[in-house]
């Protein structure tokens, strides 16, 4: 299937292609947590019905927390299935965060009511399953299922953060959710790893002065 640039993920172009090509039942793949220093990564399936009605959605990253979790309970009202996948820190480590995500995103699919017969993944990344698939570079930003995915994904994986939060108040994780900024590395000098940081992550056993992104 040829990508498409479209204004925004509005409508189906990639969906309606597979429709067109014989698929009933597609669910659009991502995930959030790739990157932070801790907490799990979090993938979603998602299968949006062949004319969807969420306005707002957006890549999740193009979206404000509060504009995200609207478009959240909007996803939820409107999607045929959905499934969330996660992988702790622990599995993380223990194996590396690219086999995490596709067990993330394999679980994810694992968990949807309705058996896809083609998921649209983003990225290009690959999935051991005998279900057809598409890698769609940049599909959270051109792909309706996909950004519905990317939102779901990140507001469940956010809400975890915040309850780890509360667990570990020393370390500012309803703030920056892991991710590796300035006010993350001065708590990480200041404290050490906790129980759910990464450690085989560069950064967390031995945090640099300097690191990170400013914090949002």
């Amino acid at each position: 299937m040829a990508q498409r640039d479209i204004s925004g993920v509005s409508h189906l172009p990639f969906e309606q292609e597979a429709r067109q090509a014989g698929y009933r039942t597609i669910a659009g793949i991502d995930e959030a947590g790739r990157g932070p220093l801790a907490g799990p990564v979090v993938a979603a399936a998602v299968c949006l019905p062949s004319a969807h009605d969420v306005p707002g959605l957006q890549d999740s990253k193009r979206l404000t927390e509060r504009q995200r979790e609207a478009v959240y309970r909007l996803i939820l009202r409107t999607t045929m299935a959905y499934g969330v996948g996660v992988v702790s820190h622990r599995l993380i480590d223990r194996h590396h965060i690219l086999w995490a995500t596709k067990e993330a995103m394999l679980r994810a699919v694992r968990q949807l009511a309705r058996v896809p017969d083609l998921l649209l993944i983003d990225g290009p990344i690959s999935l051991s399953t005998a279900i057809d698939q598409r890698p769609i570079v940049r599909g959270d930003a051109s792909c309706a299922s996909i950004a519905a995915a990317s939102v779901i994904a990140k507001v469940t994986r956010d809400r975890m953060m915040v309850a780890y939060g509360k667990r570990y108040p020393a370390y500012g994780f309803a703030r920056h959710k892991g991710y590796p900024t300035r006010d993350h590395y001065a708590r990480l000098r200041a404290q050490g790893p906790c129980a759910i940081h990464r450690l085989s992550f560069r950064g967390v056993l031995d945090p640099a002065p300097a690191s990170g992104k400013a914090d949002s």
